[in-house]
């Protein structure tokens, strides 16, 4: 197997946008995974505050070896990644830095993508050994904010925004200095049919290609 930094690299680099999956039960786990990878969605993400998570983790992982990289959101404690490798995740995210959890994240060979807010967050999380940075919540934030951060971050450094991204403000966030998003409840949210789904990705999809 590749390490996680390339397969992170390649992963984004086919499609820069992960799917945050909160609230997805197992039983539209493959349905709902379906509509994304068919879209050309290659990071998955259901978050650990989901019902029954590491279900959907583990049979998506498998599901989807070779196609798309599976994972866990909201991982706050390194038993969580502890449990999300048991399940066969590859990707670790969380909404707020603990250099703990990166760590744990990086010697188990998994993706780690923290969350972070300002300066000093992203730094800490890059020396705990992230392989990309959350910027959240960017509604929180304008792309301004943003811009003067990518001045002292390292060139490198893939930064997402997360938090209430749509299609059309995706291209602000990209000129700011974004390198991809994670998309919430505007790709999905509980109880949305795969269908709704399928077209809501397309979307995205089409909307990140433009941005190239």
């Amino acid at each position: 197997m590749t390490d996680p930094a390339t397969r992170f690299a390649e992963a984004f680099a086919a499609c820069p946008l992960v799917a945050v999956l909160r609230g997805l039960t197992p039983a539209e786990a493959e349905a709902i995974g379906d509509a994304l990878v068919d879209a050309g969605f290659t990071l998955l993400e259901v978050p650990l505050n989901s019902p029954d998570p590491l279900t959907s983790i583990a049979a998506m992982a498998k599901r989807y070896a070779g196609r798309a990289i599976v994972g866990a959101g909201t991982v706050l404690t390194t038993d969580d990644v502890a449990a999300v490798a048991d399940a066969g995740g590859e990707l670790i995210v969380s909404p707020n830095t603990d250099p703990a959890v990166i760590r744990a994240s990086v010697a188990r060979g998994m993706i780690s993508l923290p969350g972070y807010y300002t300066p000093s967050e992203g730094f800490a999380a890059l020396a705990a050994g992230a392989h990309g940075l959350k910027l959240f919540p960017a509604e929180g934030a304008a792309p301004t904010y943003l811009k003067a951060q990518r001045a002292v971050l390292p060139k490198d450094t893939k930064v997402l925004a997360v938090g209430g991204i749509t299609p059309d403000t995706m291209a602000a966030w990209h000129a700011a200095g974004a390198d991809g998003f994670g998309l919430g409840s505007n790709l999905y949210r509980a109880g949305k049919s795969a269908a709704d789904v399928a077209r809501d990705a397309a979307t995205f999809v089409s909307a990140v290609k433009a941005l190239a």
